[in-house]
């Protein structure tokens, strides 16, 4: 007598892959995808078919090796040709991850919203902004919850929104330079009061008086159809002002040695000695390239108050003693050091105990 051999029907089949799920008319239909590739797919950086999925078989369970019906195919997609389906369930699934994978992506995630809203926010009392702790630990106290299906920054202007209700917190400023006809000036002016604006400077000379204010970033819409109202011209200085004053080394790390890259402080002190020379006498091509040239070696450090060099030496300038120093002297609003008073230590006014704070 002749015996056969039984399978178990639990028996997973297709485990170490990743599956995405498509429920259409009632009906769960599945593929079988290599991990860390579907993503790609869908993003762009993966173009061969064949290295996302593991085969190009439409099922209706993949760990239990179940396959998807013909007539449920054609009655669901209109076709029973499985390539075509399986294009369609890449692009429109619902990808199926594990719970240490998922967890590990909503705290990647969690961890980019947070470095977005401490990019857009400062603290109302110093002007500064957070540090990035600081914002996790708000989002938690406000039981913020990671939205997979939505974008970073969309979720990071919904944080800020409830952060503002409860917290001491507020978008960080933009800069930006208005330009408009000499007879609507006053009317710019008079906006710009509303918008409570803070001006930072007026060249009112020429037929195109112009001024660089710092603006809230709601008003940014009123304001760009305000200039164009009046044939005007906005140009964007700065996204958020915050970034321009000392935050972090890191945050320098990606600073290019071009003269786009320096901080606005620098380009508009080059405009401010453009202009003085040319009342003082007449600028000559070589007199203007060799103030050009000197802002594009030295950049100004607005702690220190003094120029520390180009892109490589400004960052090595923030992990110096002198920079440390004189950011502690800043935070307790005190005159900074120069960089000889710093070597010999010398006391230009401070109590001896606010020196022990400061010694190396």
């Amino acid at each position: 007598m002749s015996k056969t051999l039984v399978q178990p029907v639990g028996q997973k089949r297709l485990t170490n892959v990743a599956v995405v799920r498509l429920k259409k008319r009632g009906i769960r239909f599945e593929i079988a995808c290599y991990k860390n590739k579907v993503l790609s797919w869908r993003s762009g950086v993966e173009k061969d078919l064949d290295e996302v999925l593991q085969s190009q078989i439409v099922y209706s369970n993949v760990s239990k090796g179940v396959l998807a019906k013909s007539k449920d195919l054609i009655a669901v997609f209109g076709t029973d040709d499985q390539s075509k389906i399986c294009l369609e369930i890449l692009d429109k699934g619902e990808l199926q991850v594990a719970g240490k994978e998922r967890e590990s992506q909503l705290s990647s995630q969690f961890r980019d919203i947070a470095t977005i809203v401490m990019q857009k926010t400062i603290n109302p009392e110093t002007n500064r902004p957070y540090t990035i702790s600081m914002i996790e630990r708000l989002m938690h106290e406000i039981h913020f919850a990671v939205d997979p299906n939505s974008s970073s920054k969309k979720q990071a202007l919904e944080v800020i929104r409830e952060l503002q209700k409860k917290f001491s917190i507020k978008r960080s400023p933009m800069r930006l330079r208005l330009t408009v006809a000499t007879q609507h000036f006053p009317s710019l002016v008079e906006k710009v009061i509303t918008w409570t604006a803070n001006i930072v400077s007026k060249d009112e000379a020429g037929s195109q008086p112009s001024m660089i204010c710092e603006i809230e970033p709601g008003f940014y819409r009123e304001c760009d159809s305000f200039i164009r109202d009046l044939q005007g011209r906005l140009e964007i200085l700065a996204v958020s002002v915050h970034f321009e004053g000392d935050t972090q080394v890191e945050d320098y790390d990606e600073h290019e040695d071009t003269i786009s890259s320096l901080p606005l402080e620098t380009t508009e002190q080059l405009s401010e000695k453009l202009q003085k020379q040319s009342v003082t006498e007449t600028p000559t091509e070589s007199s203007s390239k060799v103030v050009v040239d000197d802002v594009k070696q030295k950049i100004n450090c607005s702690t220190c108050e003094a120029f520390v060099g180009d892109g490589k030496e400004y960052r090595e300038h923030f992990k110096s003693d002198w920079h440390k120093q004189n950011l502690k002297r800043k935070m307790k609003q005190l005159p900074p050091l120069t960089s000889e008073e710093c070597l010999a230590n010398v006391d230009i006014g401070d109590s001896r105990a606010d020196l022990k704070d400061y010694s190396f």
